[in-house]
This record gives structure tokens, sequence and C-alpha cells, in this order.
């Protein structure tokens, strides 16, 4: 495709959405069509099914229903938003995309999906096709609850169902996250996210130009 595809992961309050628009703005300065998007939630379906997904109580639908949402809105944003606009050469920038599903329902939850399914659904869902690069914000758990506690305070709508479970399933999705990106180094880079906004920019646009070349 003739865009590039650029995904953020990491835990809650690892500050995902705040560096993707700085990099947009980077971009833009670059003379790169870009947009970005999130999942759940980067169509108009999506969104819909981003409410079930990050409202309401923790428990109300277990890891297995939840990785069949994530998958649901996966295929209908690759379909509808994401992979038309890489054929048109703009850069997609996405906050969140597979990575956080393996992260959240295989290594998160006790009783989680197995990685055989999650790849079944990748399959079905995805294809053979990966993010160009995958930007992994890695923090302390508690840190990053904290951040994201406060700033639901100016939020209408509360998406704290994750923020809700125990310090223990949080600092499994970390090790999750560690682990996804030392399995595909070629494509995941771990950036430390416990540092000022200007610094942890710096670093996300010195990843992106050595690995483009802009």
């Amino acid at each position: 495709m003739k865009g590039k595809f650029i995904t953020f992961e990491g835990g809650e309050g690892t500050g995902k959405s705040t560096q993707i628009k700085l990099l947009e703005k980077y971009l833009q300065q670059k003379d790169k069509n870009v947009i970005t998007t999130k999942e759940p939630g980067g169509t108009d379906v999506g969104a819909e099914i981003r409410k079930l997904l990050v409202c309401g109580d923790k428990d109300k639908f277990d890891a297995v229903a939840e990785a069949l949402l994530y998958f649901a809105d996966r295929h209908i944003h690759l379909t509808k938003k994401v992979w038309p606009a890489l054929e048109a050469g703009t850069w997609v920038l996405s906050d969140r995309f597979a990575d956080s599903t393996f992260a959240y329902q295989y290594y998160g939850y006790d009783k989680r999906v197995s990685r055989e399914v999650l790849e079944r659904l990748y399959q079905i869902a995805v294809g053979d096709f990966k993010p160009d690069l995958t930007i992994i914000l890695d923090l302390e758990p508690e840190v990053g609850l904290a951040r994201s506690f406060n700033k639901a305070k100016s939020m209408e709508v509360k998406e704290l169902r994750f923020e809700g479970r125990e310090l223990a399933f949080h600092q499994n999705l970390r090790r999750g996250f560690l682990e996804i990106a030392a399995a595909e180094p070629q494509r995941c880079v771990v950036l430390d996210a416990d540092k000022t906004i200007e610094a942890l920019h710096r670093d996300i646009v010195k990843i992106v130009n050595e690995k483009f070349g802009i």
C-alpha cells in the first residue's frame, strides 16, 4: 500500500492520544497526508461498539465476547477507513490495533482467550496485513491509572471499564505488550512514557525518521 500505518499501543494513561496528535502535526509539516483514528471506534459503527466495550460494568461480559467485538470493529475499521486511506497514499495513525486485543484478552485476564483462537480471528478479520510500525508506550501501571482517572474527570462519557480492574490485570497487560514487542522487534519499538510530552515526542519523531527516512 502507498501510505504508512503506524499504531500506538500501551496500557491505560500512557499518553497515546497526545502523542498521535503531535506526530500528525509533524508529518503534516513534512507534507504528508495524514489521518488519525482509533480502535475501537474509528468508524460510525465502531463508535457504537466502543460504547459496549469501554463503558459500564467491568464484568458485563467475558474475554471471549470482548475479543469477538474487537475483531468485528477491526474488520469494519480496516475495510471502511484504514485500507482505503493507505491505498490513496495517506499515512494512518491509530490509537490501538490488534496488539491491544492480544495484550488484554490473552495476557490480561486469568480466564483468557487462547492465542490460537485470537490468531484465527486475526486471520479472518485482518488477513496477513500488519502495521508498518508499532510504538509501544511503556509506563508503570500505577502511574498510568492515576493519569486515566484524572483525565476522566473532564470526560462527559466515563470510559473507565478497564481502569476498574485490579492492579494485577494492568501489570499483566504491561508484561503482554513487552512480550509482543520482544517477539516482533522489526515492527515494534518500546519507549519509556514516563517523561515529558515534548521529550517523548522527540523520541517518536526520531524513530519515525529512522524507519521511513523522512
